[in-house]
């Protein structure tokens, strides 16, 4: 289980961009997080990836508590984690090729011996091209781009996926095949699954249950 409990995390010292919410994602769940841009549903998704400290509040995950963020995070939690962002050229180093994009995270971990077959797979998964492969973040598209940084997510095999607004800049079609990949590898892996966006259609069909911002802090308030 995921377990965010009474987190209250921002920017800025007594400037919390979210403030007491709550929120469980069980193991092999889908949840998505629903609500519009600015109330603070990618700090959240922030704070449950280990990814940003929060000022109050735990992270609970498979009953241990978090303990720490970011590179100070115990390696078997950080490890737990495949992150996809929104914005692929944000999240990708320029000077890296997509094979090695892709790689990132198993050499982090020392087992580069593992990469080519492990990203051959993935790239195959994703669909990229050996061509493609070899390209930088500046030589391929968006969306190419997209499907390279989660094949980086999934180079772990993680327990626990967070994909935070991972098809906004997309095009419909690879809007659904990267879908289909999240949930091949769910059905296969039984990872948990929290979904962070603002598209309710896709959210209610891709996930078990959509858990709406307003709900969240309606019920912190009640």
């Amino acid at each position: 289980m995921l377990e965010l409990a009474d987190i209250t995390a921002g920017y800025e010292r007594r400037k919390p961009v979210v403030s007491g919410v709550s929120l469980t994602v069980t193991a092999g769940e889908a949840v998505g997080l629903l609500g519009p841009s600015g109330c603070g549903k990618s700090t959240l998704a922030r704070v449950a990836a280990l990814l940003h400290r929060p000022e109050t509040g735990t992270v609970t995950l498979d009953g241990e508590r978090a303990g720490g963020w970011r590179h100070r995070a115990p390696r078997r939690q950080r490890t737990a984690y495949g992150v996809v962002f929104q914005q692929p050229r944000l999240a990708a180093d320029p000077r890296l090729r997509l094979a090695d994009l892709i790689a990132e995270p198993l050499r982090a971990v020392g087992r580069r011996a593992e990469a080519p077959a492990q990203v051959a797979e993935l790239a195959q998964t994703v669909g990229l091209t050996d061509e493609l492969l070899l390209r930088r973040p500046h030589e391929v598209s968006d969306g190419q781009l997209q499907r390279a940084c989660l094949a980086r997510a999934l180079v772990l095999r993680p327990r626990w996926l967070i994909c935070d607004e991972m098809t906004a800049m997309l095009d419909a079609s690879t809007t659904a095949a990267l879908v289909a990949v999240v949930e091949t590898y769910r059905a296969r892996s039984g990872a948990g699954l929290l979904a962070v966006g603002h598209d309710r259609t896709l959210l209610e069909r891709w996930c078990d249950r959509t858990v709406h911002w307003g709900e969240l802090t309606c019920r912190r308030s009640a």
